[in-house]
Protein backbone atom coordinates (compact mmCIF):
# COMPACT_ATOMS: atom_id res chain seq x y z
CA UNK A 1 0.00 0.00 0.00
CA UNK A 2 1.13 3.53 -0.76
CA UNK A 3 2.26 5.53 2.26
CA UNK A 4 0.06 8.41 3.40
CA UNK A 5 0.86 11.75 5.01
CA UNK A 6 -0.26 10.26 8.33
CA UNK A 7 2.20 7.38 7.91
CA UNK A 8 5.03 9.84 7.30
CA UNK A 9 3.94 11.97 10.26
CA UNK A 10 3.88 8.96 12.58
CA UNK A 11 7.35 7.83 11.53
CA UNK A 12 8.82 11.32 11.83
CA UNK A 13 7.05 12.07 15.12
CA UNK A 14 5.36 15.22 13.81
CA UNK A 15 1.86 16.31 12.85
CA UNK A 16 0.41 15.66 9.36
CA UNK A 17 0.31 19.44 8.85
CA UNK A 18 4.06 19.66 9.40
CA UNK A 19 4.58 16.94 6.79
CA UNK A 20 2.41 18.92 4.36
CA UNK A 21 4.42 22.08 5.07
CA UNK A 22 7.67 20.29 4.23
CA UNK A 23 6.23 18.78 1.05
CA UNK A 24 4.56 21.92 -0.26
CA UNK A 25 7.01 24.58 0.95
CA UNK A 26 6.01 28.18 1.66
CA UNK A 27 6.05 27.65 5.45
CA UNK A 28 9.22 27.79 7.53
CA UNK A 29 10.01 24.47 9.19
CA UNK A 30 12.91 24.03 11.62
CA UNK A 31 15.88 22.36 9.88
CA UNK A 32 16.01 19.41 12.29
CA UNK A 33 12.25 18.81 11.85
CA UNK A 34 12.53 19.07 8.07
CA UNK A 35 15.37 16.55 8.12
CA UNK A 36 13.28 14.04 10.10
CA UNK A 37 10.35 14.43 7.74
CA UNK A 38 12.55 14.06 4.67
CA UNK A 39 14.08 10.88 6.04
CA UNK A 40 10.59 9.50 6.68
CA UNK A 41 9.47 10.47 3.17
CA UNK A 42 12.43 8.64 1.68
CA UNK A 43 12.08 5.59 3.92
CA UNK A 44 8.38 5.18 3.10
CA UNK A 45 8.87 6.09 -0.58
CA UNK A 46 6.05 8.59 -0.21
CA UNK A 47 4.24 9.68 -3.40
CA UNK A 48 1.64 12.51 -3.32
CA UNK A 49 -1.77 11.08 -4.18
CA UNK A 50 -2.89 13.83 -6.53
CA UNK A 51 0.10 13.49 -8.80
CA UNK A 52 0.14 9.71 -8.54
CA UNK A 53 -3.24 9.48 -10.21
CA UNK A 54 -1.68 10.79 -13.39
CA UNK A 55 1.19 8.35 -13.46
CA UNK A 56 1.43 5.60 -16.03
CA UNK A 57 4.09 2.93 -15.71
CA UNK A 58 5.48 4.78 -12.70
CA UNK A 59 6.54 7.85 -14.74
CA UNK A 60 5.27 11.41 -14.63
CA UNK A 61 6.63 12.56 -17.98
CA UNK A 62 8.20 15.62 -16.31
CA UNK A 63 11.71 16.59 -15.27
CA UNK A 64 12.92 19.55 -13.21
CA UNK A 65 15.60 22.02 -14.34
CA UNK A 66 17.03 24.22 -11.60
CA UNK A 67 19.42 27.07 -12.49
CA UNK A 68 21.08 29.74 -10.33
CA UNK A 69 19.15 32.44 -12.21
CA UNK A 70 16.90 32.82 -15.25
CA UNK A 71 17.48 36.44 -16.25
CA UNK A 72 20.74 36.14 -18.21
CA UNK A 73 20.98 35.45 -21.91
CA UNK A 74 23.02 32.34 -21.20
CA UNK A 75 20.41 30.84 -18.87
CA UNK A 76 17.60 31.65 -21.30
CA UNK A 77 19.41 30.01 -24.21
CA UNK A 78 20.35 26.96 -22.17
CA UNK A 79 16.82 26.54 -20.80
CA UNK A 80 15.40 26.81 -24.31
CA UNK A 81 17.58 23.93 -25.49
CA UNK A 82 16.59 21.79 -22.53
CA UNK A 83 12.88 22.44 -23.09
CA UNK A 84 13.04 21.71 -26.82
CA UNK A 85 15.21 18.60 -26.57
CA UNK A 86 13.28 17.23 -23.59
CA UNK A 87 10.06 17.66 -25.55
CA UNK A 88 11.48 15.44 -28.29
CA UNK A 89 11.87 12.74 -25.63
CA UNK A 90 8.32 13.16 -24.38
CA UNK A 91 9.21 15.17 -21.27
CA UNK A 92 7.90 18.48 -20.01
CA UNK A 93 10.30 20.64 -18.01
CA UNK A 94 9.59 22.35 -14.69
CA UNK A 95 11.87 25.39 -14.36
CA UNK A 96 13.05 27.00 -11.13
CA UNK A 97 15.92 29.15 -9.92
CA UNK A 98 18.01 29.26 -6.77
CA UNK A 99 19.10 32.91 -7.03
CA UNK A 100 22.59 31.68 -6.05
CA UNK A 101 21.26 31.11 -2.53
CA UNK A 102 22.41 27.80 -0.97
CA UNK A 103 19.45 27.80 1.45
CA UNK A 104 17.01 28.25 -1.41
CA UNK A 105 18.80 25.52 -3.34
CA UNK A 106 18.39 23.11 -0.43
CA UNK A 107 14.72 23.97 -0.17
CA UNK A 108 14.11 23.45 -3.89
CA UNK A 109 15.90 20.14 -3.93
CA UNK A 110 14.03 18.94 -0.86
CA UNK A 111 10.73 19.72 -2.58
CA UNK A 112 11.54 18.03 -5.88
CA UNK A 113 10.04 14.83 -4.51
CA UNK A 114 6.66 16.51 -4.02
CA UNK A 115 6.62 17.64 -7.64
CA UNK A 116 6.85 13.98 -8.66
CA UNK A 117 9.32 14.43 -11.50
CA UNK A 118 11.14 11.63 -13.25
CA UNK A 119 14.49 13.36 -12.90
CA UNK A 120 16.34 16.50 -11.83
CA UNK A 121 18.93 18.57 -13.72
CA UNK A 122 20.66 20.89 -11.27
CA UNK A 123 23.19 23.68 -11.70
CA UNK A 124 24.53 23.90 -8.12
CA UNK A 125 25.50 27.10 -6.38
CA UNK A 126 28.68 25.90 -4.68
CA UNK A 127 31.65 23.86 -5.80
CA UNK A 128 31.09 21.40 -2.95
CA UNK A 129 27.43 20.89 -3.95
CA UNK A 130 26.71 19.93 -0.36
CA UNK A 131 23.03 19.73 -1.24
CA UNK A 132 23.90 16.49 -3.05
CA UNK A 133 25.93 15.03 -0.19
CA UNK A 134 23.25 12.39 0.03
CA UNK A 135 21.06 11.26 -2.86
CA UNK A 136 18.54 9.87 -0.39
CA UNK A 137 15.00 10.51 -1.59
CA UNK A 138 16.06 12.37 -4.74
CA UNK A 139 14.93 11.35 -8.21
CA UNK A 140 17.63 10.51 -10.79
CA UNK A 141 19.86 13.59 -10.88
CA UNK A 142 22.36 15.11 -13.31
CA UNK A 143 24.52 18.09 -12.36
CA UNK A 144 25.35 20.70 -14.98
CA UNK A 145 28.44 22.60 -13.90
CA UNK A 146 31.58 21.52 -12.14
CA UNK A 147 31.24 20.12 -8.62
CA UNK A 148 33.54 18.17 -6.35
CA UNK A 149 31.31 15.19 -5.45
CA UNK A 150 32.06 12.29 -7.77
CA UNK A 151 28.97 10.26 -6.94
CA UNK A 152 26.69 12.17 -9.33
CA UNK A 153 26.43 12.35 -13.12
CA UNK A 154 27.88 15.62 -14.44
CA UNK A 155 28.02 17.66 -17.63
CA UNK A 156 30.21 20.74 -17.77
CA UNK A 157 32.60 22.95 -19.65
CA UNK A 158 36.09 22.96 -18.16
CA UNK A 159 35.91 26.48 -16.73
CA UNK A 160 39.35 26.41 -15.16
CA UNK A 161 41.13 25.32 -18.34
CA UNK A 162 39.12 27.74 -20.47
CA UNK A 163 39.95 30.65 -18.16
CA UNK A 164 43.63 29.73 -18.17
CA UNK A 165 43.55 29.68 -21.98
CA UNK A 166 41.79 33.06 -22.13
CA UNK A 167 44.44 34.56 -19.86
CA UNK A 168 47.27 33.06 -21.93
CA UNK A 169 45.58 34.39 -25.09
CA UNK A 170 45.43 37.93 -23.67
CA UNK A 171 49.05 37.70 -22.54
CA UNK A 172 50.05 36.56 -26.02
CA UNK A 173 48.47 39.75 -27.32
CA UNK A 174 50.77 41.80 -25.11
CA UNK A 175 48.45 42.40 -22.15
CA UNK A 176 49.83 42.15 -18.63
CA UNK A 177 47.40 44.07 -16.40
CA UNK A 178 44.34 41.88 -16.90
CA UNK A 179 41.32 42.67 -14.75
CA UNK A 180 38.72 40.01 -13.98
CA UNK A 181 35.08 41.02 -13.54
CA UNK A 182 32.96 38.44 -11.76
CA UNK A 183 35.65 37.38 -9.29
CA UNK A 184 34.57 35.15 -6.41
CA UNK A 185 33.15 36.91 -3.35
CA UNK A 186 34.33 35.50 -0.03
CA UNK A 187 30.82 35.53 1.39
CA UNK A 188 29.15 33.84 -1.58
CA UNK A 189 31.63 32.24 -3.97
CA UNK A 190 29.92 30.31 -6.74
CA UNK A 191 31.46 27.22 -8.31
CA UNK A 192 31.95 28.95 -11.67
CA UNK A 193 33.55 32.08 -10.23
CA UNK A 194 35.98 30.02 -8.16
CA UNK A 195 37.08 27.85 -11.07
CA UNK A 196 37.42 30.69 -13.57
CA UNK A 197 39.49 32.69 -11.13
CA UNK A 198 41.72 29.66 -10.51
CA UNK A 199 42.23 29.36 -14.25
CA UNK A 200 43.01 33.07 -14.54
CA UNK A 201 45.62 32.81 -11.78
CA UNK A 202 47.15 29.73 -13.40
CA UNK A 203 47.40 31.63 -16.68
CA UNK A 204 49.19 34.52 -15.00
CA UNK A 205 51.55 32.14 -13.23
CA UNK A 206 52.32 30.35 -16.49
CA UNK A 207 53.25 33.68 -18.03
CA UNK A 208 55.37 34.73 -15.07
CA UNK A 209 53.04 37.61 -14.19
CA UNK A 210 52.44 38.18 -10.45
CA UNK A 211 48.80 38.18 -9.42
CA UNK A 212 47.51 41.64 -8.48
CA UNK A 213 44.54 41.63 -6.11
CA UNK A 214 43.57 45.15 -7.15
CA UNK A 215 42.58 43.77 -10.57
CA UNK A 216 39.75 41.68 -9.07
CA UNK A 217 36.22 43.02 -9.46
CA UNK A 218 33.72 40.91 -7.47
CA UNK A 219 30.02 41.23 -8.28
CA UNK A 220 26.88 40.87 -6.15
CA UNK A 221 25.26 39.08 -9.11
CA UNK A 222 26.28 38.15 -12.63
CA UNK A 223 23.99 40.57 -14.43
CA UNK A 224 24.80 43.30 -16.93
CA UNK A 225 23.55 46.02 -14.60
CA UNK A 226 25.51 44.72 -11.61
CA UNK A 227 28.65 44.45 -13.75
CA UNK A 228 28.25 47.98 -15.08
CA UNK A 229 27.78 49.42 -11.59
CA UNK A 230 30.66 47.52 -9.98
CA UNK A 231 33.07 48.10 -12.87
CA UNK A 232 32.29 51.84 -12.93
CA UNK A 233 33.00 52.08 -9.20
CA UNK A 234 36.22 50.12 -9.68
CA UNK A 235 37.35 52.41 -12.51
CA UNK A 236 36.80 55.44 -10.29
CA UNK A 237 39.56 54.12 -8.01
CA UNK A 238 41.93 52.35 -10.43
CA UNK A 239 43.75 53.09 -13.69
CA UNK A 240 42.59 51.44 -16.91
CA UNK A 241 43.77 47.84 -17.22
CA UNK A 242 45.30 46.50 -20.42
CA UNK A 243 42.43 44.03 -20.78
CA UNK A 244 39.26 42.85 -19.04
CA UNK A 245 38.32 39.19 -18.74
CA UNK A 246 34.58 39.16 -17.98
CA UNK A 247 33.45 35.83 -16.55
CA UNK A 248 30.28 35.87 -18.70
CA UNK A 249 29.16 37.70 -21.81
CA UNK A 250 26.40 39.42 -19.82
CA UNK A 251 29.12 40.82 -17.55
CA UNK A 252 31.15 41.85 -20.60
CA UNK A 253 28.17 43.83 -21.95
CA UNK A 254 28.16 45.87 -18.74
CA UNK A 255 31.91 46.47 -19.03
CA UNK A 256 31.57 47.59 -22.67
CA UNK A 257 28.78 49.98 -21.69
CA UNK A 258 30.88 51.65 -19.00
CA UNK A 259 33.94 51.98 -21.23
CA UNK A 260 31.88 53.47 -24.06
CA UNK A 261 30.19 55.92 -21.69
CA UNK A 262 33.61 57.13 -20.56
CA UNK A 263 34.97 57.47 -24.07
CA UNK A 264 37.39 54.57 -23.71
CA UNK A 265 38.00 52.90 -27.06
CA UNK A 266 37.72 49.09 -27.24
CA UNK A 267 40.01 47.46 -28.22
CA UNK A 268 42.39 50.37 -28.94
CA UNK A 269 42.78 51.31 -25.26
CA UNK A 270 41.36 48.27 -23.46
CA UNK A 271 40.67 44.77 -24.73
CA UNK A 272 37.57 42.91 -23.48
CA UNK A 273 36.74 39.21 -23.66
CA UNK A 274 33.72 37.31 -22.32
CA UNK A 275 32.59 33.75 -21.76
CA UNK A 276 29.58 31.78 -23.13
CA UNK A 277 29.17 33.19 -26.67
CA UNK A 278 25.52 34.12 -26.24
CA UNK A 279 23.62 35.24 -29.31
CA UNK A 280 24.16 38.93 -28.58
CA UNK A 281 27.96 38.63 -28.33
CA UNK A 282 28.46 38.79 -32.10
CA UNK A 283 26.33 41.95 -32.27
CA UNK A 284 27.97 43.91 -29.44
CA UNK A 285 29.95 47.01 -30.40
CA UNK A 286 32.64 45.99 -30.98
CA UNK A 287 31.78 42.34 -31.59
CA UNK A 288 32.78 40.47 -28.45
CA UNK A 289 35.57 37.91 -28.34
CA UNK A 290 34.49 35.09 -26.05
CA UNK A 291 34.63 31.42 -25.08
CA UNK A 292 32.15 29.34 -27.05
CA UNK A 293 30.69 25.86 -26.61
CA UNK A 294 27.81 23.96 -28.15
CA UNK A 295 24.73 24.51 -25.99
CA UNK A 296 22.73 21.91 -27.89
CA UNK A 297 25.43 19.30 -27.26
CA UNK A 298 25.52 20.36 -23.61
CA UNK A 299 21.76 19.85 -23.11
CA UNK A 300 21.78 16.63 -25.13
CA UNK A 301 24.55 15.14 -23.00
CA UNK A 302 22.71 16.01 -19.79
CA UNK A 303 19.44 14.51 -21.04
CA UNK A 304 21.28 11.39 -22.22
CA UNK A 305 22.77 10.92 -18.76
CA UNK A 306 19.40 11.54 -17.13
CA UNK A 307 17.73 8.97 -19.38
CA UNK A 308 20.42 6.46 -18.48
CA UNK A 309 20.08 7.22 -14.77
CA UNK A 310 16.29 6.84 -14.86
CA UNK A 311 16.61 3.45 -16.53
CA UNK A 312 19.42 2.27 -14.24
CA UNK A 313 19.61 3.88 -10.81
CA UNK A 314 22.68 1.78 -9.95
CA UNK A 315 24.81 2.68 -12.99
CA UNK A 316 28.24 4.16 -12.14
CA UNK A 317 28.37 7.96 -12.28
CA UNK A 318 29.60 9.50 -15.52
CA UNK A 319 31.09 12.89 -16.36
CA UNK A 320 30.86 14.51 -19.80
CA UNK A 321 33.09 17.51 -20.58
CA UNK A 322 31.83 19.68 -23.47
CA UNK A 323 34.61 21.05 -25.70
CA UNK A 324 35.14 24.81 -25.83
CA UNK A 325 37.04 27.26 -28.03
CA UNK A 326 38.01 30.91 -28.01
CA UNK A 327 36.11 32.90 -30.65
CA UNK A 328 38.19 35.87 -31.81
CA UNK A 329 36.13 38.89 -32.84
CA UNK A 330 36.80 42.63 -32.64
CA UNK A 331 37.13 43.37 -28.91
CA UNK A 332 40.72 42.20 -28.38
CA UNK A 333 43.75 43.91 -29.91
CA UNK A 334 47.50 43.35 -29.78
CA UNK A 335 49.71 45.71 -27.83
Amino acid sequence: MRATVRDVAALAGVSPKTVSNVINGGVVVRPETRARVERALAELDYVPNLSARGLRNGRSGAIALTLPEMASAYSAELAQWFVELARERGWTVQLDQTANDPARERDLVSRVRAHLVDGLILNPVSLSASVLASAEGLPPTVVIGEVEPEHVDQVHVDSRTAAEQVTAYLVSRGHRRIAIVGAARESAATATSVLRERGYLAGLEGAGIPADGTLRVPLPSWTTSAAASAFAEWLDEHPLPDAVFAFTDSIAFGVLHVLAARGVRVPDQVSVIGFDDVDGAAYAIPALSTVSFDRRAFATAALDLLTRRIEDRDAPPETVVIPHRIVERASVASR
